[in-house]
């Protein structure tokens, strides 16, 4: 008897889309980089990703995009983390979201279905989209949807 209640236990203290609280790391590496070459990376990263808009392309890779900028992942992913305070993923996720908060929202995209939103923005499936759309609002796409047609 005592297994069940337990089970049910857990199962209640589960989040939604196995969202899991972000764990801090100490990486000394992270304190050796020159801040005037990360504030260049920063700057190069912010216009790859934002002015580019390569955070809608769901294969788009830190390590593509250490190539690109002709560095290696492990000192961009050092960058990203001291300047964006986040891992790569989450700054993609991050663009991808507000992104599709505007075409949530907008009523010219009304028409879109939230797997469309979520491919337009650059999720590589719907299951994705809905756990990092959750994980940064705490609702699902289609309540904010709903919510901002009632205005």
């Amino acid at each position: 008897m005592t297994n069940s209640l337990d089970k049910k236990n857990k199962s209640a203290k589960r989040r939604p889309y196995n969202i899991k609280d972000r764990k801090e790391k100490d990486a000394a590496y992270r304190t050796l980089i020159r801040p005037e070459l990360a504030d260049e990376l920063y700057d190069k990263i912010l216009h790859k990703i934002v002015v580019q808009k390569k955070y809608r392309d769901p294969n788009y890779s830190a390590k593509e995009l250490a190539k690109e900028l002709e560095t290696n992942t492990r000192y961009l992913s050092a960058v990203v983390n001291s300047r964006f305070g986040m891992n790569y993923s989450n700054l993609l996720n991050e663009y991808r979201i507000k992104e599709a908060l505007h075409l949530l929202k907008d009523k010219r995209y009304g028409d879109l279905t939230i797997e469309q939103v979520s491919a337009k923005v650059g999720f590589a499936n719907r299951q994705s989209f809905y756990a990092a759309f959750y994980k940064n609002l705490g609702e699902t796409p289609n309540n904010y949807r709903k919510r901002h047609e009632q205005k």
